[in-house]
């Protein structure tokens, strides 16, 4: 079983529990439902009354009953940026997939359950996104039900900020811009996606940091209004400008990997509304980004 608590804030004061899961949380019904009837869910070691006002300072305990994820473990050290109960942020390395496909055992969620293994604790441990095998950086997980379905909300409704950070082909002309092409599969690849009419929107709104002639490379920061496979590698590729190293997209060979990273994660945390703001370190060795 899975225990978190959550102090009631004064946002909260007044409200019930039912208003709490449905209107600020917007949990979906079956979860609600299901901890509703389990009566997983206490207020100051009591069971909880779904109607009744809540009063700032209580403290709620959810239990999740049959909710531990099991992975085999991977052990390899991982870098936590972030932790608390109901959330954490890991800084993925270059060449590992976030997600075992058949018979992997190598992949950053193998790595994870390996470290809460260490530290002898059962988990539910989930990704709210992902990243590809070679871009590394900030991944955002959750730590129980709950947590992964409220962060998921706050994802497709662009509450939680990613920024990128990208060495692009030759010299941009254009100091800042936005890039809205819609993304669809590839036919001819398995694997790669390419602008498409019929495709899903994608935005991508970037901003060139630093310009390096001699080298032929602009270091740009990017932000995603959509979530799209590929979706910056895609539109780089489209403007004309590709990932130095993404040979799938043509970018020019010179990286052993395309040089995207996950720089930075922003959002008002939804259980405790603090403002949280994660930046993920260049990890790569030898280093693949300049020092700016």
């Amino acid at each position: 079983m899975i225990h978190t608590k959550i102090r009631i804030n004064e946002q909260w004061a007044n409200l019930s529990l039912q208003q709490l899961f449905r209107d600020i949380w917007q949990a979906p019904k079956k979860l609600t439902h299901e901890l509703r009837m389990s009566k997983n869910v206490s207020v100051n070691g009591e069971i909880g009354n779904w109607t009744k006002q809540l009063s700032e300072g209580d403290m709620m305990e959810i239990v999740f009953s049959d909710s531990v994820t099991t992975y085999k473990y991977y052990e390899e050290p991982i870098n936590v940026l972030y932790e608390d109960e109901h959330l954490f942020v890991v800084n993925k390395r270059a060449n590992m997939q976030t997600h075992p496909n058949t018979n992997e055992t190598d992949t950053l969620l193998n790595a994870v359950a390996a470290y809460f293994d260490s530290k002898d604790e059962d988990r539910f441990f989930q990704p709210v996104h992902r990243l590809d095998k070679d871009t590394t950086g900030a991944i955002l997980f959750a730590k129980n039900p709950l947590s992964l379905a409220v962060l998921h909300k706050l994802l497709e409704e662009r509450a939680i900020k990613r920024t990128y950070w990208a060495l692009a082909d030759g010299l941009l002309k254009a100091k800042q811009g936005k890039i809205n092409e819609p993304i669809g599969r590839d036919r001819h690849h398995a694997t790669r996606r390419r602008v498409s009419k019929t495709g899903q929107t994608a935005i991508t709104n970037y901003r060139v940091v630093k310009l390096f002639p001699e080298k032929r490379l602009s270091l740009i920061e990017c932000q995603l209004d959509t979530g799209r496979t590929h979706q910056i590698r895609v539109h780089l590729q489209h403007i004309g400008h590709p990932l130095a190293g993404d040979t799938l997209y043509g970018g020019s060979p010179i990286f052993p990997r395309q040089a995207l990273h996950a720089k930075k994660i922003e959002f008002i945390h939804p259980f405790t509304l603090e403002k949280i703001n994660v930046e993920a370190p260049f990890i790569d060795s030898p280093p693949i980004f300049p020092k700016v």
